[in-house]
Formats: structure tokens, sequence, C-alpha cells
């Protein structure tokens, strides 16, 4: 399984990570490469499954959705926690952890109250312990 990329490879990821809708002219500048050697590079990737998709990031905050909730959930009922969490608007995110907990949710709500609420529907798959988060430090971060 040949998944090895190189510098260059590397260096066009991240101007992607940075910006998924920055034109192959300019990736290409800043590679000194030729944009058909960009493009060709860029559907190599995409090929190997190395780069996945592209997405788009939303301010939360502007959509009334701006505080992050995470919910640890021990439960027996797996299947039925996976079912509501892809269901419910709020979920973001959903972790299989190991541990006194089995799962972590992540939650985007409007309010204290919007969270609280989730929260109560969770009361008939498990227990469950809620950290709000207070501040955002490090998010989406450039992984190469």
């Amino acid at each position: 399984m040949d998944h090895l990329i190189d510098d260059i490879d590397k260096k066009i990821m991240q101007l992607l990570q940075q910006n998924a809708r920055m034109p192959i002219s300019q990736i290409s500048k800043q590679n000194a490469m030729s944009p058909p050697s960009v493009k060709e590079r860029i559907m190599k990737l995409e090929e190997k499954n190395i780069i996945a998709s592209y997405t788009t990031v939303f301010r939360l905050q502007e959509l009334n959705r701006g505080m992050t909730t995470f919910i640890l959930v021990k439960t027996e009922q797996c299947q039925e926690l996976v079912d509501f969490c892809h269901n419910a608007d709020e979920v973001t995110d959903l972790f299989r952890i190991s541990g006194e907990y089995n799962y972590l949710i992540k939650i985007q709500t409007g309010s204290v109250g919007e969270a609280a609420a989730f929260q109560d529907t969770l009361v008939t798959l498990g227990a469950s312990k809620s950290h709000i988060s207070m501040k955002n430090i490090i998010e989406n971060r450039v992984l190469l």
C-alpha cells in the first residue's frame, strides 16, 4: 500500500487545508510548478483517499450554535446511542472511547439551557456527564 507523500504533496495539502477553494494556479505559483502538475498530484491524493473530501467551516456563533459541550456517556445501549446521535442536530462528533465512560459526544448549542435539554434526552440511554467549553484554544489545526 503506497501512501507515501513527498514534501510537495505536503505543501499542496497544507494550502488546501487552509483554503480548500484555493485555485490550482495559486497553488502552482506557491510551489513553483505547472498547474497541470499540481492538478495531477491533487487527483492522485484524491484517488489514494489521502484527500477524502473538501468541507466548509461555519462561524457557529453566527448560527446561534456557538456553545460547545462535551458529554461523556456510559451506556450498554450502544447502537441506540449511535442512532440517536445520527438524528440529533446538536451532535457534531461522536467518539467511542476507553475508560469509565464509553462514548464522548460533542454538541453545538446556543445556550446552557439547550445543552441541558439535550443531555436530559440521554437519560434513558445511560449515565452522562457534561463539560462546557469555556474557550476554544486550537481548532482545525493544520496537521502537516
